[in-house]
């Protein structure tokens, strides 16, 4: 019996013990600012993203503006490529925002999980060594800056971005999402608006540098068998999982795609943010986190 055309694909490669698959469609060889862009110019004033909670909608040209607009402000307070910031945060307009600044300049984005308690958030930070953090306020029944505080007692009198602190000794700058101030850290407000300066001249040289093979991306693993392990994704890692997931779903730039699913963990962050970017499909927060 003749093998079909597809029976011929699942069968192992010259004899070799893998299976080789579709060669079609490609790889990008892409990075994640790249990807984004492409998106906007295609769709620009096109509607991009829907927040419910706080009821706000923006297009694709909104988003690129916040985006540009933090990742000079990032550069303002000395964060440069490779450098690894953790961000410990619900589904917030700022969660993405971030995801796509860090991406810009080539810091390496800590998805850490919103329901971490005081000893994760420790090991987490350090075992990464993050020099800076961007921090909800709170979350449910988590009072954040109280477990921060707590970490590095330092913190409160600490100038912002400057911090020592004895148990977190990588840690130098806290971005937190609250509208009041907080001894020791910026708000993620006032960082944006530092974006205005000579820094943002200084975006299209940083891009231009990046590789898809650099690292952009720690997601922590359960640890169900010990303690959790940080996975080192790349710019081409998750752009490609995002574009074949949006290519088995079918997403187009007609469509609108529901994310309940929290935005610290790959499916909310790549099979969501991501592979909306890859069809200019729209993106509809519910809210911070799912509520049925």
């Amino acid at each position: 019996m003749t093998n079909t055309p597809a029976q011929d694909q699942r069968r192992p490669a010259d004899g070799l013990s893998y299976v080789r698959g579709p060669a079609t469609p490609p790889l990008d060889d892409i990075t994640i600012p790249e990807f984004l862009a492409r998106t906007v110019e295609q769709y620009r004033n096109q509607e991009a993203v829907v927040f419910c909670e706080p009821g706000q909608r923006w297009t694709w040209q909104d988003l690129q503006e916040r985006v540009d607009r933090f990742a000079a402000g990032l550069l303002s307070l000395g964060l440069y490529k490779g450098d690894r910031i953790g961000i410990w945060s619900p589904n917030r307009p700022e969660w993405v925002i971030a995801q796509f600044a860090t991406a810009r300049i080539g810091l390496i984005l800590v998805n850490i999980n919103p329901a971490y308690r005081r000893h994760e958030l420790e090991f987490a930070l350090n075992k990464v060594g993050a020099k800076a953090l961007i921090s909800a306020s709170s979350f449910k029944t988590s009072d954040y800056i109280e477990m921060l505080q707590d970490l590095a007692p330092e913190l409160p009198s600490a100038t912002p971005g400057d911090l020592k602190s004895e148990r977190l000794p990588e840690l130098t700058t806290v971005i937190h999402l609250g509208d009041e101030p907080v001894a020791g850290m910026h708000r993620f407000a006032d960082v944006a608006a530092m974006g205005e300066g000579a820094h943002r001249t200084r975006l299209e040289a940083i891009t231009a540098s990046l590789k898809p093979d650099d690292a952009i991306n720690i997601q922590f693993t359960s640890g169900t068998t010990g303690t959790p392990k940080g996975a080192t994704l790349t710019h081409a890692n998750v752009v490609n999982n995002a574009r074949y997931c949006a290519m088995a779903m079918q997403l187009t730039h007609e469509d609108r795609i529901a994310i309940p699913v929290p935005l610290y963990h790959c499916f909310g962050m790549v099979l969501g943010n991501l592979a909306a970017v890859s069809a200019g499909t729209v993106m509809v927060f519910p809210g911070e986190a799912f509520d049925p």
